[in-house]
């Protein structure tokens, strides 16, 4: 049984509701899973995880929160390259290039991810969350 962990940050509650949905599909498939936001989670928790899903919207000009969560993942990053990383999000303008970029920065930074990051458009549509549980399933 692996132990995943599901971090998000959200404003509007549509990045909120994706991390439940992954949290279900990882406790759906056997996983012992937690969810924290991100002020609740550092780098202390990162050794208790074998996989971790983290969730940030698109915000500003296409970029990751940089009040909670940018700050959170750029202490942790460095923790995480041996773990199963997965990346999901909402945005409601723009293409997702805020997703691409953040793929790319782990990619380049040697972060086993599993997935391309997976992207709603603004609140997640009932084909959105069972994406995010299967993404939570495949972190098990």
């Amino acid at each position: 049984m692996s132990k995943v962990a599901v971090v998000y940050w959200s404003s509007t509650g549509n990045t909120e509701a994706m991390a439940n949905a992954v949290l279900e599909g990882a406790k759906m498939a056997g996983a012992d899973a937690d969810i924290f936001t991100a002020s609740e989670f550092d780098a202390t928790k990162v050794d208790d995880y074998d996989a971790i899903a983290f969730g940030c919207p698109a915000m500003g000009a296409e970029e990751l929160d940089d009040t909670e969560f940018n700050p959170m993942f750029t202490a942790v990053e460095p923790l995480i390259k041996y773990k199963k990383v997965a990346l999901f999000g909402s945005y409601g303008w723009g293409d997702g290039q805020w997703m691409r970029d953040w793929v790319d920065r782990c990619k380049s930074n040697g972060i086993n991810l599993i997935n391309e990051g997976l992207m709603a458009n603004e609140g997640p549509s009932d084909a959105d969350i069972a994406n995010c549980k299967a993404l939570g399933a495949s972190l098990n």
